[in-house]
């Protein structure tokens, strides 16, 4: 028999974490890896939109690591968990900041604050900067309500909003879109 994608154990508004206990679907844990899975969705259409080779392998790489992020956001810190659970190392951020130093070698010096757009991955990039920045917000919520989160995870999400900010730009300048400079009304 083919394994049912609904389990109905949901209905009346709880989930499970790994490690079995059970939570509102709404609790601020559910949140954070729920954001992480929407950020790596739209990781996904930045992806399928550039086609680039060189920046695919490095989205595969990044949805790669929120996966670990979120598996990890998903279990009770408080359980002991039989599985064996994938690592974010610090290597992970080193490697962010490795890339975001390669686009900006051939990046133009910013002289303004950009707005989003120049084409639909340049800006699809930026959407996802912002879900990053939500799940790294929830995170440090989660850190304040004494809710278990690795510094590692906080840090990894404030360097990948980084690398999406410069990865929108890098995308527009390989495909020769003008950057939208903000001009502020006086």
């Amino acid at each position: 028999m083919a394994f049912k994608i609904y389990t109905k154990t949901g209905d009346k508004g709880s989930t499970s974490l790994i490690g079995g206990v059970r939570v509102p679907k709404n609790h601020i844990r559910i949140e954070s890896y729920g954001t992480v899975d929407e950020l790596n969705s739209f990781i996904g259409m930045v992806n399928d939109m550039c086609g680039n080779e060189q920046i695919s392998g490095w989205l595969r790489e990044i949805q790669d690591r929120l996966f670990t992020l979120g598996s990890v956001l998903a279990t009770n810190p408080d359980k002991e968990v039989k599985m064996k659970l994938p690592d974010l190392h610090d290597e992970d951020v080193a490697w962010l900041e490795q890339r975001i130093d390669e686009m900006n070698e051939v990046l133009p010096e910013m002289r303004s604050f950009i707005l989003p757009g120049g084409n639909l991955a340049s800006s699809t990039c930026h959407v996802a900067r912002c879900v990053c920045r939500r799940a790294e917000r929830l995170c440090v919520g989660m850190q304040e309500h004494e809710e278990y989160v690795p510094e590692l995870i906080v840090k990894y999400l404030n360097r990948l909003s980084d690398f999406l900010f410069v990865l929108s730009r890098y995308i527009s300048h390989i495909n020769g879109s003008a950057e939208i400079a903000w001009r502020a009304r006086v």
